[in-house]
């Protein structure tokens, strides 16, 4: 099964909107083996929907768009859906009830314009959509079928899985499969793609490797016979060859593993943060529930707050300045004890695009204090960022992962390096 997206905005166009609802798609239909074979952008204009939608009929056998099932005029998707199949719109009165119901329901009033959401191309199937308005719509042409699906993301979303997908997987017949997300810190793609060349060779295994800054996602995908089976035995061997890089699956975020750790020890954690600016805070307050475990951040960016906020020795900012392992430790433990949490958590470093004391940009020390052990810190070794606020903004999100990986580490009494090997860690120091 192969499929085109063409997502439809002027606002993708230029830049004012990031197109999300295409990643989303292309990671969602390859989960299910359905090749996506080319995503294509146009603006508002019918024509050039009306060509979009009949090239990809050309190229692939089916075509899913995103964008254009509004009720104000620039919302041409369906218009172009009937233009291409040869028909005319006409008006649904079960959609026209459902419109005027959400919106009494809603205590508003109907405004004209929002009947076009109630129109669909003569002969076309409507999607169901749980999750809003605008239903999606499909219309099977001589080519293959269009799947026509809102823009807002929400909606789009409960569609596709509720009825695209199973619609798919059912026109192509496709096998049974298995798949798990493992989640990795600390390593390089290019590492882990290495350790898991003996996982690449089993036969009935793909792997795909979805790399965010500091972190990879391993998917594993198993079909055969026994497709629940060869996945456990391939997460298996993924686990082995990674070893505690790994520190999660699915949807289990580092934040989530941080927090489960703290909850089984009855411990709490507090963070001082410098290079981050309360980004590692952010994180950390972002699962509903997390001030059973967080109780709050410092943030000293400033050099002198380092002294008089967390009790950094004065003396020994003015030798060192604000970018030295001595000063990450003294931060952890500065916060841990003013805050009273059980483990302090600090970064600091050098996020560019000048050098700072001496230390080139890209510098960065990362310290955690618990109790009943000295204070571990670590120097990643993270990319030479270039200039601009991107590489500026990759670096500091690089230190969240690093900051939270090394507290799972302490706190599970692992090797406080994040990856045994990976030379972008120095070996520990220990104060």
């Amino acid at each position: 099964m192969r499929v085109e997206l063409v997502t439809v905005g002027d606002e993708l166009l230029l830049g004012d909107t990031v197109n999300g609802n295409a990643a989303w798609l292309g990671r969602r239909l390859a989960e299910r083996d359905v090749e996506v074979t080319r995503s294509v952008v146009v603006g508002d204009r019918l024509e050039e929907i009306v060509q979009a939608v009949r090239d990809g009929l050309d190229r692939a056998d089916a075509v899913i768009t995103t964008g254009g099932l509004g009720p104000t005029s620039d919302d041409l998707t369906r218009d172009a859906l009937a233009k291409a199949a040869g028909v005319g719109l006409v008006r649904d009165p079960a959609l026209e009830r459902r419109l005027r119901d959400r919106v009494a329901a809603a205590g508003r009033t109907l405004q004209p314009m929002a009947l076009r959401m109630a129109d669909v191309p003569e002969g076309a199937r409507t999607l169901a959509n749980s999750a809003g308005s605008a239903p999606g719509l499909c219309v099977d042409l001589p080519g293959g079928p269009v799947y026509v699906l809102p823009g807002v993301p929400f909606e789009m979303h409960a569609i596709m899985d509720e009825v695209v997908l199973p619609e798919l997987a059912e026109r192509a017949g496709l096998p049974e499969v298995a798949r798990r997300t493992l989640r990795t810190a600390g390593l390089w793609e290019s590492v882990v793609a290495a350790r898991l060349a003996p996982v690449e060779a089993m036969p009935g295994v793909t792997l795909a490797y979805l790399p965010d800054p500091a972190e990879v996602r391993v998917r594993v995908t198993a079909a055969g016979d026994d497709p629940a089976a060869l996945l456990a035995e391939a997460e298996g061997r993924v686990r082995e060859l990674l070893g505690d890089a790994v520190y999660g699956a699915e949807d289990e975020t580092l934040d989530r593993v941080v927090h489960r750790l703290l909850a089984e020890r009855g411990a709490t954690a507090a963070t001082a943060e410098s290079l981050t600016g309360g980004l590692i805070g952010a994180e950390l307050t972002r699962m509903p529930g997390s001030s059973a475990t967080f109780l709050g951040a410092v943030v000293s960016y400033a050099t002198g707050l380092k002294h008089r906020l967390l009790g950094v020795d004065e003396a020994l900012l003015a030798a060192e300045g604000a970018v030295h392992p001595e000063v990450a430790r003294q931060m952890a433990e500065g916060v841990r004890d003013r805050l009273g949490a059980s483990y302090g958590v600090a970064v600091t470093g050098v996020a560019g695009p000048e050098p700072q004391d001496g230390r080139p940009v890209g510098t960065v020390y990362v310290a955690v204090a618990g109790p009943g052990s000295p204070t571990r810190v670590t120097r990643p070794r993270p990319p030479v960022p270039g200039p601009g606020d991107e590489s500026r903004a990759a670096l500091r999100r690089m230190t969240v992962v690093y900051a939270l990986d090394l507290l799972r580490r302490v706190l599970l009494g692992l090797d406080s390096e994040p990856a045994a090997g990976d030379a972008r860690n120095d070996r520990e120091e220990k104060g």
